[in-house]
């Protein structure tokens, strides 16, 4: 099959001919992958910032935003059936520790990462993943319409999941990045809360993306932002922050807009957040780390998406054009999600 292969740090991958993956356990499911989004982490994996954490021997198969069908299943698979549609949680768990137990699974104990870990992921024909893993769609969905779903949603939904409780009608909250993840947040927002939503980017193009998928009020990223949106707070700033940049200084930009009180979400990474002590002391702020999201998160996600409620915007590769869509998404020229289609 072809899959597109990492084989050294900062070089592009390469579009391999390899084995189709094999069942290696009675809980093993192997997808014909119908969509794999391609993600800023993919990036990330690039540049080696992921090498040391999760160690994978190269080469090995990037992708961690799959759906696809069901192609075949192991022997103590019962809740899917080969032939089904079906759209991966991106970290397969054990359901046995302690985290599992209680419901973040995206912390098991014993869990692995295709695309990310030692696991090859799903930029691909064919992907092993596991019963765990899998939520059931409608058989009409596309899996190249709703893959990314399987982390930037969730990731992105995760944070506004959590951020609901301080959402209550009256408050502002503020979408700092409005791309792939944000635009996702965004709807997610819409859809959940009452909230006075609020989006910063730089590009005028994802600003008026973003005002067509619910944002009440759009700011360019200028240099003047912060003022700007202190302005359309009456000087406060917003009550939540969902900072989807989190880097080129953007992250201390995103501490400045958080009201006093207020709570800042980190999901994206790459900078560095410094903030003096006193700031937290007197303004009682609160900041909040994201990673990834739950499966029940994941199978939240996918009823408003089959409601028409939460949309990707998406452009489409072939398999054959990774390189093409990686270097798109790395130029700033990917509107909402790159997908790639084998």
């Amino acid at each position: 099959m072809r899959a597109v292969r990492v084989h050294q740090y900062h070089a592009d991958p390469m579009i391999d001919d390899i084995p189709e993956p094999k069942l290696e356990g009675p809980l093993d499911v192997i997808v014909k992958v119908g969509g794999a989004g391609v993600c800023r982490t993919d990036l990330h994996i690039l540049e080696g910032q992921w090498a040391e954490a999760m160690c994978p021997d190269l080469p090995y198969v990037i992708g961690h935003e799959n759906a696809g069908w069901v192609h075949e299943v192991g022997a103590g698979v019962t809740n899917v059936a080969v032939g089904d549609t079906v759209i991966l949680h991106p970290q397969p768990s054990c359901g046995l520790c302690l985290p599992c137990r209680a419901g973040r699974d995206m912390q098991c104990t014993d869990a692995f990462f295709p695309g990310l870990s030692n696991n090859d992921g799903g930029m691909a024909e064919y992907l092993r993943t596991t019963a765990r893993a899998c939520v059931k769609l409608d058989p009409n969905t596309n899996p190249a319409d709703v893959a990314a779903l399987a982390d930037a949603g969730i990731t992105a939904y995760h944070a506004v999941r959590k951020a609901v409780p301080a959402l209550y009608p009256g408050t502002t909250a503020l979408v700092q990045g409005a791309g792939g993840l944000g635009h996702i947040g965004i709807q997610a927002l819409a859809a959940l809360t009452a909230t006075r939503i609020v989006v910063v980017d730089r590009n005028p193009d994802a600003l008026e993306l973003a005002r067509r998928i619910g944002a009440h009020d759009a700011v360019l990223a200028d240099g003047g932002q912060v003022d700007a949106v202190l302005d359309l707070t009456d000087g406060r700033g917003a009550d939540v922050v969902f900072d989807f940049v989190a880097e080129q200084g953007a992250e201390n930009e995103a501490w400045a807009m958080t009201a006093p009180a207020g709570s800042l979400y980190v999901i994206g990474y790459g900078g560095e957040l410094r903030i003096p002590t006193l700031d937290f002391v007197a303004g009682e702020k609160n900041v909040i780390g994201n990673i990834v999201g739950t499966y029940n998160d994941l199978a939240e996600l996918m009823v408003l998406a089959q409601a028409g409620k939460v949309t990707l915007h998406t452009k489409q590769y072939p398999l054959d054009s990774a390189l093409e869509a990686l270097h798109d998404l790395d130029a700033g020229r990917v509107r909402g999600r790159a997908i790639l289609v084998p």
